[in-house]
């Protein structure tokens, strides 16, 4: 005898009631896994952090009264006895943007399940960041040794050139150093099938949030520090 279903559920409440009824429930709200969340809320804190940074760089910009060093010039690469302005940098921007395609399409076969295709990607996104981290080395010792740049001075212009750029590449450079750790300890749990037995591929996704967060703070320390 066929009994009608709607008869047997509970009665929810209308209105307020009703939403406040449904979210005091034990019931999940929104479906997010927690290692997700957890890094969207750690970026987000992170997001803060070099806001900061670059709204103090800018306001010191504007602010200070000596010239500020031209970036064209400081940071020119001489090429073939003719200096290039941005040479490296625009290497640099280029490494971190390709890096981005790797870390997708490693998310991608994350979830197709192909464990060797998912670690090489991500073993090729650190290594892509490793070279990123080696040419800032480059950089900073090219600055410090040849142009005389330190954080409390600048023989070409402005003395807080110096303290704004170590400060905000150098603490961004930390975040890709510690990024290519974190990939690399995550491409070699995928590799020996630590995430198969798991049965979830989601670490890849969320350090791919965490790499491409990385990848865009270092669009806006381009344009704001070496563009303008």
């Amino acid at each position: 005898m066929s009994q009608d279903s709607s008869a047997t559920l509970p009665a929810v409440p209308e209105g307020l009631q009703g939403v406040t009824a449904d979210w005091s429930a034990d019931k999940q709200a929104f479906p997010v896994p927690w290692g997700k969340a957890m890094m969207w809320i750690f970026l987000l804190s992170d997001t803060f952090i070099f806001s900061c940074f670059l709204i103090s760089y800018m306001n010191v910009r504007m602010s200070t009264t000596t010239p500020w060093p031209n970036p064209s010039e400081v940071f020119s690469l001489t090429v073939f006895g003719t200096a290039v302005p941005l040479f490296l940098i625009a290497i640099m921007t280029m490494i971190l943007i390709t890096s981005s395609g790797t870390m997708a399409m490693a998310v991608n076969y994350g979830y197709r399940r192909d464990r060797t295709k998912t670690a090489l990607l991500m073993f090729a996104t650190a290594l892509l960041g490793l070279s990123f981290v080696g040419m800032q080395a480059f950089e900073w010792s090219k600055l410090i040794l040849e142009e005389g740049v330190r954080p409390w001075g600048n023989p070409m212009g402005a003395a807080q050139f110096g303290s704004a750029f170590f400060m905000i590449t150098g603490f961004h450079g930390l975040h890709v150093s510690c990024g290519v750790i974190y990939l690399s300890v995550v491409a070699t749990r995928v590799l020996n099938g630590f995430y198969e037995r798991k049965g979830t591929y989601e670490t890849v996704e969320v350090a791919g949030l965490y790499w491409h967060f990385v990848d865009l703070v270092w669009v806006f320390i381009f344009a704001f520090f070496y563009l303008w």
